[in-house]
């Protein structure tokens, strides 16, 4: 019985089954006296001319793709001879290692699939996301393609792998589908009134080429912001300056250093002037704006009357705003 062998190709991205040669004498003399054939060719003018047969053969120079695990090399029709067999197999035991050896042959269709999908999608989207949802709609081909029917498995193993992706993407989508056909029919109005105008159409003008109100349009807005979603670990600028969405973001909480830095340097010119007033105008200020006592309480302390308290009060703050603006 023959055995299939996963041969990894030239590009790295998946393998080529092949069917590996029967031990039987007679298949052995066959291809040995092919190579011979093929190694000999026809001799052309004093030269060694190699046959077509070994010609096609013949992998280029470099990896050989068709590189058995035992150092044979393989033609691509021996190549298709064992898909073919393999396939035959896999409809007949419906095994999982058979199924498995399918799936490594055909992996690099997923990589190529979520890579043409992903060219269309916000830079957060991981492509290896895709890869992983497409694995699962290769493995659904697999299992449900007829080779019977004389249909080419790439070409449909495509189709279902790039269902598998788009299916995942609008289970992961927290929008409707609804909404998201919304604004694409606004985008498509904004496009022909911006080409038809030659300038930023304006709400009515929109909402006339929607057919909709005022207030439909402006509800519509309303239920489309939640379309519009950035990632914060998206960087913006180029060059050394590279940051992060998020580090761009006021912090209100955040303590303006700025502020601090004159708190803190007025806070001094206002000590220093405190500090050149006289006794009485000093105990006055101290009192009212560190202790704060009221002016009747101040002038039990001073043993005055609170008018005089009052006059003393206004006195030392004229001075205080005498001395801060000299300062400044």
């Amino acid at each position: 019985m023959t055995e299939l062998t996963p041969v990894p190709d030239d590009a790295g991205g998946g393998a080529h089954t092949v069917a590996a040669r029967s031990t039987s004498t007679t298949s052995a003399s066959r291809q040995g006296a092919e190579q011979r054939t093929s190694t000999n060719g026809h001799h052309v003018n004093g030269r060694s001319r190699p046959t077509a047969r070994a010609r096609r053969s013949t992998p280029p120079s470099g990896s050989d793709p068709y590189q058995a695990e035992n150092g044979d090399q393989r033609s691509a029709d021996e190549v298709e001879a064992g898909i073919v067999a393999l396939w035959k197999a896999f409809g007949q035991q419906r095994d999982q290692e058979l199924r498995d050896r399918l799936v490594l042959h055909y992996a690099p269709l997923v990589k190529y699939v979520a890579g043409r999908v992903g060219t269309g999608l916000p830079s957060h989207v991981e492509v290896s996301d895709l890869i992983q949802s497409g694995i699962f709609g290769l493995v659904d081909a697999i299992e449900k393609f007829e080779p019977e029917r004389g249909l080419k498995f790439e070409t449909y193993a495509m189709q279902r792998i790039r269902g598998a992706i788009l299916d995942d993407l609008r289970a992961q989508d927290w929008v409707p589908r609804s909404v998201r056909s919304r604004a694409r029919d606004v985008e498509r109005a904004l496009e022909r009134l911006e080409a038809k105008l030659q300038r930023t159409a304006s709400d009515a003008e929109l909402a006339e080429e929607l057919e909709l109100s005022l207030d439909e349009l402006r509800e519509l807005f309303a239920q489309l912001q939640m379309t519009s979603v950035v990632a914060l670990d998206d960087l913006i600028g180029a060059g050394q300056t590279t940051s992060s969405l998020a580090e761009t973001l006021p912090d209100d909480r955040a303590e303006d250093p700025v502020a601090t830095l004159v708190d803190r340097d007025s806070r001094r010119q206002l000590a220093e002037a405190v500090e050149r007033l006289s006794d009485r105008d000093r105990i006055v200020v101290t009192l009212y704006y560190f202790e704060n006592l009221t002016l009747a309480e101040i002038g039990k302390v001073l043993g005055v009357t609170e008018s005089r308290v009052c006059q003393l009060h206004t006195r030392a703050v004229l001075r205080l705003r005498t001395k801060l603006t000299e300062q400044n």
